[in-house]
């Protein structure tokens, strides 16, 4: 019998939208119904991919270098973590993937579409998520949230125009995929937003039945 393969389900945002705090939630979540469920993150995800998380993070660096970075780090994480998953049944639940890049090199730092476009096709052609959910908040929101955390990284230094146009491309790309990208209200409370996350999740857990 063949092994159903496993289900890719990203959670993406602007720095301060708050999914992160949902990561480890949705990973339980999964697990108590039974579903085998591994966590990983981008950038990172591997041992080389947490060490070009550091120099990303944290190190300043050309528009160029640091958008090709981010494909290395994960073409390592796709080969050594996510498909090997995937392909014996696992669920992978990960924190940022290429819509991050789309957004974040393509739009914050003004990259453009294309040239991450390119990288996508060619190191992942057939792999996208089966869920993504976006997390979104007004700007002011997200900056008032960052300033209550934790030191920033390079990324959360960024100028306020930087997070509009980061948040921009999120949105069209979320516009663009609509069946796959579902756009959470992340100003709402935690217990709501966790209501309507355990609702997609039970459609996603019966779609995956019936395949």
């Amino acid at each position: 019998m063949t092994t159903k393969r496993g289900k890719f389900l990203t959670l993406e945002g602007v720095d301060g939208a708050g999914k992160s705090t949902h990561v480890q939630w949705l990973v339980d979540t999964l697990r108590n119904k039974g579903i085998e469920v591994l966590s990983t993150r981008e950038p990172g995800g591997t041992p080389i991919g947490e060490k070009l998380r550091e120099l990303l993070l944290h190190e300043p660096m050309g528009l160029e270098c640091e958008t090709l970075m981010m494909f290395a780090a994960r073409a390592e994480h796709l080969r050594t973590v996510i498909e090997p998953a995937l392909s014996t049944g696992i669920w992978v639940v990960c924190d940022r993937f290429t819509d991050a890049t789309f957004a974040y090199q393509g739009g914050g730092r003004e990259l453009g579409y294309d040239r991450v476009e390119t990288l996508e096709k060619w190191l992942h052609p057939d792999l996208q998520p089966d869920r993504t959910w976006l997390f979104d908040v007004p700007l002011t929101v997200a900056r008032e949230r960052l300033n209550r955390t934790r030191e920033q990284d390079r990324f959360e230094k960024m100028a306020d125009a930087f997070f509009q146009r980061t948040r921009e491309v999120y949105l069209a790309r979320a516009n663009a995929h609509p069946t796959r990208m579902i756009c959470v209200d992340s100003t709402q409370s935690i217990d709501n937003i966790r209501k309507d996350l355990e609702l997609d999740i039970a459609q996603i857990i019966d779609a995956a039945a019936t395949q």
